[in-house]
C-alpha cells in the first residue's frame, strides 16, 4: 500500500529540478539575447509596446551608426575631436542605459517563479553581465575625456593663431594659403635643467591642396645666423648671431640657443616675456624663405617616460652608444628592445659622433615610435600615454585648426613626401650660404608642388637624416666631442646631386618586434 504512493513522490524531485535548471537557463538566454537585440526579453514576456518600441530604436541607431561610419573620412574625423565632451556623455549614457537595460530584462522575466536557489544564481549571472556589457562604454567614455582633457592642455586657445599663423574661417580654412609651414621640434627643458635648447629642428611644409610634403632639417650648430631684417634680434644683433665664448672653445651662439637667449632678453621685446618660441619661428622663416605657421616642441627627456609607456622599442644598433658626461653608459650594439632611458640616450648621444649621425638617430627612433605604437598597446596604456603626452609637448597651434589639420595630416600620410636636410657638404655650418638655402628650399617646394599625389614607392615613418646617402660612422679616435668647431665625417657619395630632396628613406633597419632579446 506504501510503494504506489512513494512512487509518485521520489520521480517528482527530479521533475522539478529539471524544469527549474531549464528555465533558468532559458531565463539567463534570454537576458543576454537582450543584451545585444535589446527588447528580446520584453517580447518574450508578452510586452509587445516596449519590446517593439526596444528593438526599433535600436536597430535604427546601429544602422545609422553604420551608414555613417561607411561614410566617414578624416574630415569627419577631425570634426569629431570638437564634440569629444558631447561623445564621451553619450558613452557614459550607453553604459548606464545597458546597465539598466540587463536588469530590466532579468525583471520582466519574472524569476520569482523559479526555484530560490535559482533565481539567487539568475540573479548573480543577471548582475555580472550587466557590468559586462556596461564596463567598455564606461571605459571608452573615460578615454574620451582623457583625450579632450589632453588636447585641451595641449593646444593653444581659440585666439592664440600666433603672429604668423592660419587664422580659420569658415569657408576656407588656410585664408587663401596654398601651403601649411609648421616647424617640429625637439627641446630639452626640464625641472632638474637650466634654460631650453632645441636640439632638433625641421620645417614640414604641406601643400594644402595634394597634401605632398616637403621636410627641411636644419642642423642645430648653424653659426652666425641671420634674423630678419628691423626684428629687435637683428638689431641687436646686425652681424648675425655671437656672443662671447663662455670658457675657451665653448660658445652658445648657435641656432639651437635662439629661443632660450629670446626668452632671457625681454628688454628687447619691450619687456615682453617668453618670446623664445615666436622669435625661433620667425628666424627660421628668415633661413628658409618661408612663413612659419605654428610650432610643435617635444621635450626629449619626456620622450623617455614615453617610450617606457609604449612598453619600450625594438630597435637594430649598429654599434655601441656611448654616453653620459663621462662615458658612464652605453647602448649595446645588436636588436634588442630598448627601455625608455636607452631609446633617449640613443637618440641623444654625440660621444664619439656629431650632430649629423644624432640627427641621422632620431630619425630611426621616430619611425621606430610611430611603427610599433600599435592600437592595442596605446589602448592598453592609454592613460600613461596621454598622462606623458601632455608633459611633454608644447605647440601654439589652436584647438579649432585641429579640425582641418587632421584631415590634412591624412592627406600628407598619402602623398609624396620628400627630405632635404641642410648639413655638409650641402651647407657649410660655421659659414652657411643664406641665399643658396632658399633657393633649394624654394626649389624643392617648387618640385613637390609637380609630383603627382601619390605614396613614394620607399616610404618609411621618418624623415631621412640627410640627401640621399648616410655618412660613416666615425672612428672613436676621430671624432671630437661637445666643441662649436668639431670637425664631421664626409658623407658617402650621393645618388642624387646636393640638394636634390629625396622621398623619404631614413635608412634605419626596422627589426620585427619578435627579434628582440
Amino acid at each position: 500500500m506504501i510503494t504506489p504512493d512513494l512512487a509518485p513522490r521520489e520521480s517528482a524531485a527530479p521533475v522539478t529540478r529539471r524544469s527549474g535548471a531549464a528555465r533558468g537557463a532559458a531565463l539567463i538566454g534570454w537576458v543576454a539575447l537582450s543584451a545585444v537585440l535589446p527588447g528580446a526579453a520584453h517580447l518574450r514576456a508578452g510586452r509587445w509596446r516596449a519590446g517593439l518600441l526596444l528593438l526599433g530604436g535600436h536597430l535604427t541607431v546601429v544602422v545609422s551608426v553604420v551608414c555613417v561610419a561607411a561614410g566617414a573620412d578624416a574630415g569627419l574625423a577631425g570634426r569629431a575631436l570638437g564634440w569629444l565632451g558631447q561623445i564621451s556623455m553619450v558613452f557614459l549614457a550607453c553604459s548606464l542605459a545597458w546597465f539598466w537595460l540587463v536588469i530590466r530584462s532579468y525583471v520582466v522575466l519574472r524569476p520569482g517563479r523559479l526555484p530560490r536557489s535559482w533565481q539567487i544564481l539568475t540573479g548573480l549571472v543577471a548582475g555580472v553581465l550587466a557590468v559586462v556589457v556596461a564596463v567598455p562604454f564606461a571605459v571608452a567614455a573615460r578615454y574620451v575625456r582623457v583625450s579632450e582633457q589632453t588636447l585641451d592642455a595641449m593646444f593653444a586657445a581659440p585666439a592664440a593663431t600666433g603672429q604668423a599663423g592660419v587664422a580659420p574661417q569658415r569657408d576656407d580654412p588656410w585664408a587663401g594659403r596654398d601651403r601649411v609651414n609648421v616647424l617640429l621640434l625637439g627641446g630639452d627643458w626640464g625641472d632638474n635643467r637650466i634654460g631650453m635648447r632645441t636640439d632638433s629642428i625641421n620645417v614640414a611644409s604641406v601643400d594644402v591642396r595634394t597634401g605632398n610634403t616637403v621636410l627641411l632639417g636644419l642642423p642645430r650648430n648653424l653659426e652666425h645666423v641671420r634674423f630678419p631684417p628691423g626684428s629687435p634680434m637683428a638689431v641687436r644683433f646686425p652681424f648675425g648671431f655671437q656672443l662671447p665664448e663662455y670658457r675657451p672653445g665653448w660658445r652658445e651662439d648657435l641656432l639651437f640657443s635662439v629661443w632660450q637667449y629670446a626668452d632671457d632678453h625681454p628688454e628687447l621685446f619691450g619687456g615682453r616675456r617668453h618670446m623664445g618660441a615666436e622669435v625661433l619661428k620667425e628666424t627660421i622663416g628668415h633661413i628658409l624663405g618661408l612663413r612659419i605657421d605654428w610650432y610643435a616642441l617635444v621635450n626629449i627627456w619626456g620622450f623617455a617616460k614615453m617610450v617606457d609607456a609604449l612598453g619600450g622599442l625594438v630597435m637594430t644598433v649598429d654599434r655601441d652608444i656611448v654616453y653620459g658626461l663621462y662615458d658612464e653608459g652605453v647602448v649595446r650594439a645588436g636588436t634588442r628592445r630598448l627601455n625608455g632611458t636607452e631609446a633617449l640616450w640613443y637618440a641623444r648621444s654625440r660621444t664619439y659622433s656629431d650632430d649629423f649621425d644624432r640627427m641621422h638617430r632620431q630619425r630611426c627612433v621616430l619611425g621606430a615610435l610611430l611603427s610599433q605604437a600599435d592600437p592595442a598597446t596605446v589602448l592598453s596604456r592609454f592613460t600613461e600615454i596621454a598622462a606623458a603626452t601632455r608633459r611633454i609637448v608644447r605647440t601654439d597651434v589652436p584647438r579649432p585648426m585641429l579640425e582641418h589639420l587632421v584631415p590634412l595630416a591624412w592627406k600628407a600620410k598619402h602623398a609624396a613626401i620628400t627630405s632635404l636636410q641642410f648639413v655638409p657638404p650641402l651647407v657649410n655650418t660655421a659659414y652657411p650660404d643664406w641665399d643658396r638655402i632658399r633657393q633649394l628650399t624654394a626649389k624643392a617646394i617648387r618640385a613637390s608642388v609637380r609630383t603627382p599625389a601619390r605614396t613614394p614607392a620607399r616610404a618609411a615613418a621618418g624623415p631621412s637624416a640627410i640627401p640621399s646617402g648616410s655618412p660613416p660612422a666615425p672612428s672613436p679616435a676621430s671624432a671630437p666631442r661637445r666643441h662649436r668647431h668639431s670637425p664631421s665625417p664626409s658623407p658617402a657619395p650621393t645618388l642624387t646631386p646636393p640638394g636634390t630632396p629625396s622621398p623619404i628613406d631614413d635608412g634605419c633597419a626596422a627589426p620585427h618586434p619578435a627579434t628582440a632579446r
